[in-house]
């Protein structure tokens, strides 16, 4: 066997159980991301929809991939390294896409959609560098600083409800705003404030 078949396998079997949900997760949340595509392509409201029930089912991924690593005794830094590549993708990629397809596509809204996808990268990339000073004397994180990421699934849930109550696209709520050569729709907010949480390092959540 060559050298690079050799490394191929030992790829595979440094993947873990918990490490399949991960990439699930990952899945869920890129699959997302094509369904906004067409809603903006073919103004179809159902693809939204099921954007919404994927980026809740990469959550549920998210949480079953951790149980299964303690429960298994399989955490590594590579389990640690794909969970922050899935949940960028899912809960920062993801919710910002979906938010562009409802209607918030304006310059300013472009730039608070990046603004929060930035954080989110920001965020993860901080716990993986501080994780194992932040763990207690069990060796287990015990607080997150800053809101996890997956926390922008509420916004996402947010989205699917504006969408049931048909007030997206022209009937956003909080309307429009001209600012400069831009517009900005005010909603567009809540991800910059969500954002914001991810990155603050004065608040701290428990971790479970």
């Amino acid at each position: 066997m060559s050298a690079e078949r050799r490394r191929h396998f030992s790829l595979i079997r440094d993947f873990h159980l918990a490490d399949v949900f991960t990439l699930a997760n990952g899945a869920c949340g890129t699959a997302a991301i094509f369904l906004a595509m067409e809603h903006v392509r073919a103004a179809r409201t159902g693809a939204l929809y099921a954007a919404g029930l994927l980026v809740v089912l990469a959550l549920v991924f998210d949480v079953l991939d951790g149980r299964i690593a303690r429960w298994r005794h399989d955490t590594s830094p590579l389990g640690r390294e794909l969970d922050s590549l899935a949940d960028v993708i899912s809960f920062g990629v993801a919710p910002a896409c979906l938010a562009y397809a409802v209607g918030m596509s304006g310059g300013w809204d472009a730039v608070a959609l990046l603004y929060f996808v930035a954080c989110g990268i920001s965020r993860l990339a901080r716990y993986n560098v501080t994780a194992d000073s932040l763990a207690g004397a069990r060796g287990k994180v015990t607080y997150f600083e800053g809101v996890p990421i997956p926390s922008s699934t509420l916004l996402v849930l947010l989205l699917v409800l504006l969408t049931w109550l048909g007030r997206i696209g022209p009937a956003l709520p909080l309307g429009l705003v001209g600012l400069g050569p831009f517009v900005l729709h005010p909603l567009v907010l809540l991800f910059v404030l969500s954002g914001s949480l991810m990155i603050s390092k004065t608040l701290r959540v428990p971790k479970p």
